[in-house]
Parts: structure tokens; C-alpha cells; sequence
């Protein structure tokens, strides 16, 4: 049996709701990876009387593709999809079988009008909380547009193919044959990069919103949803509703809630969000922040948007190194999420910059994976709590190298090897090795606010007690702040704040509230 009984419960209630007949074409060799890939396929077919299986030879062994009976939906899933896959699988067998996706409509009638043929292969790890996204939304994509087919490819069971394509992180999606993206991108992203997104003349009706919030984190849905419940025009602009939750895979301080992950985590907010009058525009980025009659903020598709009150919360992404090589070499051997794409660097040698709790927990993770890990700190000291500290130096395949200031990251067409200052003696030192892991902190993402909004030496919005900036009706939330701790659940508090003093804020104002 290749499901452990909790999970084959809840399959089964899944495989309730299966609408018509699904046809599951199998091609298997003799290797484990095919006799576990087949025990699956017909444990599937066992749970169901719609399940059919057909054995076959497809393009990849082993793989197995999801087909309506005599139609073939382009839905193919090389090696086993469990793990981070596992929702993927599930929702092939009831998209194909005739269950309606839960999507908006729009982004239905955007993906059926995509004219033209079609093939994406995905590249994944079954442990990226990331690579879901993308294969479900290729795969959805299938489903709707006969045009279009899509195989997911586990980089774990097709490794020789991985390494001759020289991926060195996930997901990483072909189109035809050709380098399409890299990367988590969400549904909308996709038809974006196809040519299919939202220009500046829909937004060009749009009236001013009593509270529009920027940013679509934890600190921004936390802040609509207050606005909203006030009864007041709201409107949410994000460029990818999430924010970093997304990319983040384990969550555990959220207050009553014991675990979860990101990817989860911030498909509940967006469900939150939506519960609510708010109005959501996804995929925008701002360009430009001005205080008018209303507060603008320019859009970098063009639009303009207006507000009585503006909250602020952008959010924060990966800091970067910025030594030669990291820009080059991203992808190609520099990553930034271990959980994603440390299973590429299986037996390999590789390093973490940054001592601090995120560096070291990614240095732990990796020793179970690679080789050999290598963890380079500025300090004199690792950052990390001791907790971590103690598990790290426990590890016989784990070095930490203090003093170590990053000089390089070289390569030609991908890493192979590092070269830091040792900062006691001033000499340079070079290792080689496959892969650099980068995780030293945040940095805000409040560049395209200039010197409007009054920002720390760190690009921090500087806010006061009640979220407030220097610019009255303009308010700030969350780790694009200069709060001091960067938490998901103080930015869905600052939100609140926010969102509260901005409500206070218009009442008090002798505009009225436009309801």
C-alpha cells in the first residue's frame, strides 16, 4: 500500500465527488520508482469504480497521464506525485472527471480564448511548498483548453534529465521545448507571461476607494478585511496576494493554530478577503505614491488609483548578497529556498550565507540532503538561537566558517565554488562547491516611494503608534515598517491598527465617506 491510511481516508472522500469516468494511461519499467508509481495507479482504481487504468508507453517511464474516456486532457504526471503533490493529483482526477475549478470566470474565458498549441513540462520536488501552484494551474489549464497539455516531471525520479538541462531549482517550466520561467507564479502570472492580463483601461473607471490598502501579505488582507467590515469602500491592490507567506514552508507561532505552511496560509486569507466586499487586483505592481484631492498611487501598468486613505503594506522579500555572481548564477546554482530546491543538490556540496535562525534551520535541513554544507557568518558569532546552534554543530557533514565576509560566487555556466575574506587574517579564501543557499534577512520593498514617505536608513517606513506616516491619510503596516519584529501575526495586528486609524482618520476628515 502506497498511502498511509489517514491520507487514503480522506481520498476516499475525495474520490466521492468524482462527476464521469477517469482513465489513468500507465507506463511503467521495472524499477521501484515504476513499481511504487503502479501500486499507486491501481490502489486509486481499487478506491474507485470511475478510475480505470490502462497500461501503455508514454514519452516518460514512469509517468501516467489523466484522460476522460476516448478524450485525452494533455495531463501527464512523471514519477509519483505525493508530498507537496499530493493536492495536485487529487484535483487532476476531479477537474478531468467534469467537477467544476474553483476560479473565477474571467480567468476561465482568458484560458479557453488562448489560441495556439501548447506543451508546458514542469520540473519539481515533491518537497516545494511552491511547485503546486504552478503544476495546478497548468494543469487546470488542460483541462479548459484542448490547445494546451502539461506534464509534471519530479526532478527526484528524472534525474539525469534534470542535471542534462542544467535545473537548479524549482519549479522550472518549459514551453515547447523552450526556458518558459522559474519560479512559484500563480494562474494569473501564467496568462500574464502569455499575453493575457489585465491593461491600464480596466482600472480607468474605478472610483476613489475610502481605504485602499497596497500589499496583499498578511498585513494587507488583515487591513481590507477591518476596512471592510466598517462598511466603507475597499480596495486591495497586491502584486501577488500572499506576499512572502507564500514562499515560506513551515508556520508554527501562529497562535491557535499548532502548524501549517504558507502556500495554505495564504490561500485562507485570500478566501477571508473575498468573503467581503473588497475589491482584489491581483498581479499589479505600484510605481508611484502622490497626495492629491485623493492620495494616487500610479500603477506600473499605467492605471491610477484613488484613495481617501492608503495603507501601506508591500511587504519585504530575500535580501541579497550583492557580490558578483549571485545575479548571474540564480537559478544556476544560487538559490534561496532550501525546502524548494535543496533535493537538486543531493549529494553535493554546497554553502549558506547568514547565521541567523533562517540560515542555520536551512543548513540543518540541507545536511540531510547534500553532502556537505558549509555555513559562512560575517560575525564573530552565529545569530541563531542556541537550540539551532547546538543541532547544527552536531552535524558530521556541517562546517561554520565566522568572520567570513562573501567576496564571489563563481561559475561559467553554473556555481562552482565560493570565495569570502577570512576577516581575522584578511587573506581571501575560495572552496568549491555546487550551490549557495542566500538568507540574510529582508529588505523592505518600499523603493517606489522615493523620498515621499519618510523611510529609515533601511527603507523602512517609519510609522508612529497608530500606523500612521508623515503624510496625513497615508498608513503603514507590517514588515515594510520600521516595527521591530518581523512576525506574521504582529503584521496582521499592524494591519488591524491601520486599517482602524485610517477609519478614524476619515471620519474625522470634513470629506464625507463615500459608502
Amino acid at each position: 500500500m502506497i498511502l498511509d491510511a489517514e491520507i487514503k481516508a480522506q481520498l476516499e472522500q475525495y474520490l466521492q465527488l468524482l462527476e464521469g469516468d477517469v482513465l489513468l494511461k500507465a507506463s511503467a519499467g521495472s524499477a521501484n520508482v515504476s513499481r511504487d508509481m503502479l501500486a499507486l495507479v491501481d490502489e486509486l482504481s481499487s478506491m474507485s469504480a470511475k478510475i480505470k487504468v490502462e497500461h501503455t508507453q508514454l514519452e516518460r517511464t514512469p509517468s501516467f497521464s489523466v484522460n476522460r474516456i476516448g478524450e485525452e486532457t494533455g495531463i501527464t504526471f512523471a514519477g509519483i506525485p505525493l508530498g507537496h503533490e499530493f493536492t495536485s493529483l487529487v484535483l487532476a482526477l476531479l477537474q478531468v472527471s467534469g467537477r467544476a475549478p474553483k476560479v473565477d470566470q474571467k480567468l476561465i474565458d482568458q484560458i479557453k480564448k488562448i489560441e495556439g498549441t501548447y506543451h508546458f513540462d514542469s520540473y519539481i520536488s515533491l518537497s516545494c511548498q511552491n511547485c503546486p501552484e504552478v503544476v495546478q494551474s497548468l494543469n487546470l489549464m488542460s483541462v479548459l483548453n484542448p490547445n494546451i497539455s502539461h506534464t509534471m516531471i519530479d526532478g527526484g525520479a528524472f534525474k539525469e534529465e534534470v542535471e542534462s538541462k542544467d535545473i537548479m531549482a524549482v519549479p522550472t517550466v518549459f514551453l515547447n521545448g523552450e526556458s518558459f520561467s522559474s519560479g512559484r507564479m500563480s494562474l494569473e502570472e501564467l496568462l500574464a507571461k502569455l499575453g493575457s492580463a489585465p491593461d491600464a483601461s480596466e482600472f480607468a473607471d474605478k472610483e476613489p476607494y475610502e481605504v485602499l490598502v497596497v500589499g496583499g501579505g498578511p498585513a494587507g488582507a488583515s487591513a481590507a478585511i477591518y476596512a471592510a467590515r466598517k462598511g466603507i469602500r475597499t480596495g486591495i491592490v497586491a502584486e501577488r496576494f500572499g506576499g512572502q507567506v507564500l514562499d515560506t514552508l513551515s508556520i508554527e507561532n501562529f497562535i491557535s493554530i499548532k502548524h501549517t505552511e504558507g502556500p495554505k496560509f495564504a490561500a485562507s486569507l485570500e478566501e477571508h478577503v473575498k468573503e467581503y466586499n473588497i475589491d482584489v487586483m491581483n498581479l499589479q505592481r505600484a510605481k508611484r505614491l502622490e497626495k492629491k484631492e485623493f492620495i494616487e498611487i500610479e500603477l506600473e501598468n499605467g492605471a491610477v488609483l484613488k484613495g481617501k486613505t492608503v495603507i501601506l503594506s508591500t511587504g519585504a522579500r530575500w535580501r541579497n548578497v550583492g557580490v558578483p555572481g549571485e545575479a548571474e548564477f540564480k537559478n544556476k546554482g544560487v538559490a534561496y529556498c532550501p525546502h524548494c530546491d535543496g533535493p537538486l543538490f543531493a549529494g553535493k556540496d554546497v554553502a549558506v550565507i547568514g547565521g541567523g535562525n533562517s540560515g542555520v534551520e536551512a543548513a540543518i535541513d540541507l545536511a540531510g540532503i547534500v553532502n556537505h554544507v558549509t555555513v559562512l557568518e560575517y560575525n564573530a558569532e552565529l545569530k541563531a538561537d542556541s537550540v539551532l546552534q547546538d543541532r547544527l554543530r552536531s552535524l558530521p557533514n556541517a562546517t561554520v566558517i565566522t568572520h567570513a565576509r562573501t567576496q564571489e560566487i563563481t561559475g561559467t555556466d553554473k556555481v562552482n565554488g565560493i570565495s569570502y575574506i577570512d576577516l581575522q587574517t584578511g587573506a581571501e579564501k575560495h572552496f568549491e562547491l555546487s550551490g549557495v543557499f542566500v538568507q540574510i534577512g529582508l529588505v523592505p520593498n518600499t523603493d517606489w516611494l522615493g523620498d515621499v514617505v519618510e523611510r529609515t536608513k533601511y527603507g523602512e517606513i517609519i510609522i508612529d503608534q497608530r500606523g500612521a506616516t508623515n503624510i496625513p491619510g497615508v498608513f503603514a503596516a507590517g514588515d515594510c515598517t520600521n516595527i521591530p519584529y518581523k512576525q506574521i501575526i504582529i503584521s496582521m495586528g499592524s494591519g488591524a491598527t491601520a486599517s482602524l486609524s485610517a477609519f478614524d482618520h476619515l471620519i474625522r476628515s470634513e470629506v464625507p465617506v463615500l459608502v
